[in-house]
C-alpha cells in the first residue's frame, strides 16, 4: 500500500519553525516527510534529522526526501530517545524540533496495521512493529478494570466499564483477534438507546487502546522538557496535536517551561530559584482553516503550539 498522509497545518508549522538555512533542524515524527520536505527546502548547509518508529514511514520518508539526501539523516527511532540520537550525531543544540503526534492517514488506512475499527483485520495498532506487546495482547490479557481505566481515561468514554465487561466476557468464550470483533463488541455494549441509527462507537476504544500500545501519552510528556534544553537560544518546538489529551499536556509543559516558579503565590518574591527556559508563542493553539478542514476531514482537530527557547 502507497504511504500518503497530508500533513496538517503544513504552512502554519513552517513558518512557526522560523527556519534559519543554515540551522539544525528535528522532526520527530516523520511520518511520509510531508513537513520536512518543505524543512529540507529552505535548507542551504543546514541539516535536518528525521525521527520514526515506523520502519514503512521511513521508507517513504526516505524517497520523498532523496532530492534533499545531502543534508537529511533519517533514524528509526522512538523521539522520546532524541537526546541519544542527537547524541549519536555529535549534535549538542537544534533550532527546531517538530512533534506530529498521532497515527498517520496510511497507518489507519493500511488494514494490516490493524488500527482502524471500519476495516476488519488482525488487531495490531503498534507504531514500531517491533514493540512486544499490541492490541490484540492487550484486549485478551488485560483485567477489566485496567481496560476500564485505559478506555475512559484515555477514549473518554462514558461506557468504559461496560465496554470493559463485554470484553472480558467475550474472550473467555474466543480470543479477540480481529478489528471486526472489537468492534461488534464495543457496539453491543452501548446501550441500545443511544447507539440507535448512529455508527463509530468503537472509536474512542480503538483510540485508548492505541494510545496504551504505543505509550503516546507518556512519550509525550516524558520528552518536552528535554526536547526544550536541546534547543538553541531562539529555537522552536512545534507541537501539533489531535485530541485533548495530548493538548493538555503541551499546554501544561509549554507553562511549566515559561514559568517554573514553584513558590506559593503568597510570596511576594521568587525563592525557588527556577529560571524559565523561554516563551509561549500560542497563548491560544493555531487550528486549522475552514478550508483545510472541509479538504482534510482529519485536520478537524488538529492543534499547533509553539515555545521558543529564551
Amino acid at each position: 500500500m502507497e504511504f500518503k498522509h497530508e500533513s496538517v497545518l503544513l504552512t502554519e508549522t513552517i513558518e512557526s519553525l522560523n527556519i534559519n538555512p543554515e540551522g539544525i533542524y528535528v522532526d520527530g515524527t516523520l511520518g511520509g516527510g510531508g513537513h520536512s520536505y518543505h524543512i529540507a527546502e529552505q535548507l542551504t548547509t543546514g541539516r535536518l534529522i528525521g525521527i520514526d518508529q515506523d520502519a514503512e514511514a521511513l521508507q517513504a520518508a526516505g524517497s520523498r526526501l532523496s532530492p534533499f539526501s545531502d543534508k537529511v539523516s533519517l533514524i528509526k527511532n522512538n523521539f522520546v530517545n532524541i537526546q541519544s540520537v542527537l547524541d549519536s550525531l555529535n549534535i549538542n543544540g537544534v533550532d527546531g524540533i517538530l512533534l506530529d503526534i498521532g497515527v498517520s492517514s496510511y497507518q489507519i488506512d493500511n488494514p494490516e496495521r490493524g488500527f482502524s475499527y471500519r476495516e476488519d483485520a488482525v488487531l495490531d495498532m503498534r507504531m514500531d512493529q517491533e514493540r512486544p506487546i499490541s492490541a490484540r495482547d492487550i484486549v485478551n490479557t488485560y483485567s477489566k478494570e485496567d481496560l476500564a481505566r485505559i478506555i475512559r481515561d484515555y477514549g473518554e468514554d462514558n461506557f468504559a466499564n461496560n465496554i470493559a465487561k463485554h470484553i472480558v466476557n467475550e474472550r473467555a468464550k474466543e480470543e479477540i483477534v480481529t478489528t471486526g470483533q472489537l468492534s461488534k463488541i464495543v457496539e453491543q455494549a452501548i446501550p441500545q438507546s443511544v447507539r440507535k441509527g448512529k455508527k463509530g462507537f468503537a472509536k474512542k476504544t480503538f483510540q485508548a487502546l492505541r494510545i496504551e500500545v504505543n505509550s503516546e501519552l507518556d512519550v509525550l510528556k516524558d520528552s518536552i522538557q528535554t526536547m526544550i534544553d536541546l534547543l538553541n537560544p531562539g529555537g522552536r518546538l512545534c507541537i501539533i496535536t489531535f485530541h485533548s489529551l495530548e493538548d493538555r499536556i503541551v499546554k501544561n509543559e509549554f507553562r511549566k517551561a515559561e514559568n517554573p516558579c514553584t513558590c506559593p503565590p503568597s510570596f511576594p518574591v521568587c525563592t525557588c530559584g527556577a529560571v524559565s527556559k523561554g516563551k509561549v508563542l500560542t497563548k491560544r493553539p493555531v487550528i486549522p482553516t475552514e478550508e483545510e478542514c472541509q479538504r482534510n476531514k482529519r485536520a478537524s482537530s488538529a492543534k499547533l503550539r509553539v515555545f521558543e527557547k529564551a
